[in-house]
């Protein structure tokens, strides 16, 4: 990485100011935006990629024996010997900004990488198109961050890869090297689904152009790395979070599509039921307290919370986050993303926050004992905290806060309520149909004084689901609300299972007790109940 690069990056330096100043003190011009020349003529041509990217020098365009070039770092002495050397002409310097030289060494690196292993052509029309874009002179400069789209063969099979995944409301979409093919799967409701295999030759190209996209480093394929694309079609914009992992096969990218409009959810597009959605709403109208969101990766925990940030959000209230990292980006709410390598620390970032003089808080997650108790305080000080914690239920996050040091009285005063939640599958609507229960299906679903037979819902296959008889998803939800009484049970460390059984004594309603209910209201299937809740856990019946 060169020295301006690692200012900008590690250093909090504005890259455009960087480059400006570099470019005024040595009388250079300033360019933004750059177009590289694709080095496909000799004596260029047989420079391997290696060579550009180890010494980041960029032509632009050759002009009566001058070579005009951009650099980030117009002191590259080592550099600008190379290539003045390389090519027998005089140069004349440009200063970009450091991503704009990454981006442009990344397109020579894919049409390098790709003129040396001379693709050739196969049964798949999207493969044969690839020569073209070897015999391409000139690649054309995109902001990676905002333009996806173009004309090229190997930007369209990106393009389609992805806006495929947005049309069939994937979660995220995963490319994955595999023996002799390049596989590409797309997670949809929760479950995986094969989209097709491709050539394996295609797996280097198609990896190269998401890196570019999501400004990561195409060079490096030993360690993992992280990034993000801003996706753009239209009018509607949707951000993918790009996770690149080597494997002994090569790398594996996993981008998951962060919709915006999932963030707008309401408790009721999530399937809480009237009762349980009353509760929850006077505990976060209180405005102080510590609220906490339970359950394993995936289960929506950010969602909800997200649900509550849209109703709270007022300008009579300041509303600041921490979160790792920041998914959704709202208007009116101050975000604040972890950096671990810098030292911003979910509990660094929130002891600072509260010098800030927030009506609610809201920590992405609580991990480590530091930030439990600066939370648990923060509550206690009249802030309304809001957090998540992977726990199986409701009353495993007394015991989580226990196993982090928190102290029990320290806990019976700021914790006003843990919600635990689950992810099914929803029956689709287009295609649902009721159906005699089976045996067992009527021994678990029966309740005491019921009819003897019953109906449950089952999709049986339509366009809209795909033939999978599912479409969306739907919550289970397991709430547990802190009154006087509970709460004198919460300060014995040692009294949880009495503690459980006295929420119980009140009516509380375990995961699979709500999953059962929106089995018999049709909402989903006792499979899929069963699949995220079982009947042996802790707390549940």
């Amino acid at each position: 990485m060169s020295l301006p690069a690692w200012l900008c990056r590690h250093g909090g330096i504005d890259e455009s100011l960087l480059a400006q100043a570099l470019a005024e003190e040595y009388g250079l011009p300033f360019a933004s935006v750059i177009q590289p020349l694709v080095p496909s003529a000799a004596p260029w041509n047989s420079i391997p990629a290696s060579a550009w990217q180890e010494h980041r020098v960029i032509i632009l365009r050759l002009e009566g024996g001058y070579l005009q070039v951009a650099v980030d770092n117009p002191f590259n002495e080592k550099g600008l010997v190379w290539l003045r050397e390389a090519s027998g002409c005089e140069l004349e310097l440009t200063v970009a900004t450091a991503s704009a030289v990454e981006a442009a060494l990344g397109e020579v690196y894919l049409y390098i990488q790709e003129r040396d292993k001379g693709i050739r052509a196969t049964k798949s029309s999207k493969h044969d198109e690839l020569h073209a874009l070897v015999a391409t002179p000139h690649l054309t400069i995109r902001d990676p961050r905002f333009s996806p789209g173009g004309d090229e063969p190997m930007i369209k099979l990106v393009e389609t890869l992805i806006s495929d995944a947005i049309a069939r409301r994937a979660s995220d979409i995963h490319l994955e090297p595999m023996a002799g093919a390049f596989r590409v799967r797309n997670r949809i409701d929760g479950e995986m689904v094969t989209i097709e295999s491709r050539p394996r030759e295609l797996h280097g190209p198609v990896i190269s152009r998401v890196k570019i996209l999501a400004q990561l480093s195409i060079a490096e394929k030993r360690i993992p790395q992280d990034g993000r694309i801003r996706w753009r079609r239209g009018d509607s914009v949707v951000d993918l979070r790009v996770s690149c992992l080597p494997t002994s096969r090569g790398e594996s990218i996993v981008m998951r599509i962060l919709d915006g409009g999932s963030a707008r959810l309401t408790l009721e597009d999530l399937g809480m039921n009237a009762d349980d959605r009353e509760r929850w709403q006077r505990l976060y109208a209180k405005g102080e307290g510590m609220i906490l969101v339970t359950g394993p990766t995936g289960s929506g925990k950010t969602t909800t919370l997200y649900s509550v940030l849209n109703v709270l959000n007022q300008t009579r209230r300041k509303i600041v986050t921490v979160e790792d990292p920041v998914e959704y980006e709202f208007s009116g709410i101050n975000q604040v993303a972890v950096h671990a390598q810098t030292g911003m620390t979910f509990a660094r970032a929130l002891r600072a926050l509260l010098r800030q003089a927030p009506n609610v808080v809201m920590v992405g997650e609580i991990r480590d004992g530091e930030t439990a108790g600066i939370a648990a305080h923060a509550a206690l000080t009249g802030h309304l905290v809001l957090s998540t914690l992977h726990t199986n239920d409701a009353c495993g996050a007394i015991t989580r806060l226990l196993d982090l040091g928190v102290k029990p009285l320290l806990i019976s005063a700021s914790l006003r309520g843990v919600l635990a939640q689950r992810l099914v599958r929803r029956v689709c609507p287009g295609c649902s149909q009721w159906r005699t229960a089976t045996a067992r299906e009527r021994t678990i679903l029966s309740q005491p004084g019921g009819a003897e037979s019953l109906a449950v819902a089952q999709g049986t296959g339509c366009p809209r689901c795909r033939g999978t008889g599912f479409h969306g998803r739907v919550g289970l939800f397991e709430l547990l609300v802190i009154d006087d009484d509970l709460r004198v049970l919460l300060s014995n460390p040692e009294a949880q299972t009495a503690f459980r059984n006295a929420w119980k004594a009140k009516g509380g309603r375990s995961l699979r007790e709500d999953g059962l209910c929106k089995v018999r209201m049709g909402l989903t299937t006792l499979d899929e109940v069963e699949s995220v809740v079982t009947a042996e856990s802790p707390g549940r019946n």
